[in-house]
């Protein structure tokens, strides 16, 4: 899966920069140059992170991230804060208003990379081009390959995400809804019921293997992936 970064960033230069570098690294750059633009964007379609600059015309960074945390649909979305100021009462605020990371300017292309896999790893895992493993699964992101105990298993594109997505986040339950937000995007509208369809298609591939039954129905609650 492709991680969609959006970039809040109102100087020309940098935005440029910054979209170039992120492409580079096999993201999708979505590209903003004020609040307003960067409110109509996450209203449209959730991005997977943001990197937000502190002073924007308008509604500054500060305000839009804590906008951010407050709201039920967007409180998740990792936020990587980009500044000029060095001082450590502004890294704390930037901090407090619910950054996931503080990045004072001038930075290295290398080492804002560096901070975007960090903390995609750590708060987006299904974002991570690492190959996830779980009780005789091994999934890579990079060659769309999965193995189960070393024989291939053959997967629709959906059924991947589905399957990547669970690995990332085993032994949580999640409800149609949640699947769909996380999965297909909560910007896609289909009925909940296209979750069963391809759960089912994700058990039919894993029976030859005997791990379909780590794709548990949680009854009344939704699915969770065990492998315990």
């Amino acid at each position: 899966m492709t991680a969609k970064i959006l970039l809040v960033e109102d100087e020309p230069a940098i935005q440029e920069l910054l979209a170039f570098n992120v492409k580079q690294c096999g993201y999708r750059a979505i590209q903003a140059e004020d609040a307003a633009a960067a409110l109509a964007h996450v209203n449209q379609e959730l991005p997977d992170l943001i990197l937000l600059d502190w002073m924007l015309p308008g509604i500054g960074g500060i305000e839009l991230a804590k906008r951010w945390r407050a709201d039920p649909r967007t409180k998740n979305i990792p936020i990587i804060m980009l500044t000029a100021r060095t001082d450590e009462r502004d890294k704390i605020m930037g901090l407090e208003s619910g950054a996931d990371d503080y990045i004072t300017k001038p930075f290295s292309p290398r080492e804002l990379m560096a901070r975007i896999r960090a903390v995609l790893r750590r708060r987006a895992p299904e974002m991570s081009e690492e190959t996830v493993s779980a009780g005789g699964l091994a999934l890579s992101p990079t060659t769309h390959r999965v193995t189960a105990n070393g024989a291939v298993i053959d997967l629709g594109p959906t059924e991947f995400r589905l399957l990547h997505f669970f690995m990332t986040h085993a032994e949580r339950v999640y409800s149609r809804s949640q699947l769909l937000d996380h999965v297909w995007g909560d910007h896609v509208f289909v009925e909940e019921r296209t979750v069963d369809v391809h759960i089912r298609r994700l058990r039919q591939a894993l029976e030859a293997s005997g791990l379909d039954t780590a794709v548990q129905t949680v009854r009344g609650s939704g699915y969770r992936f065990s492998v315990a």
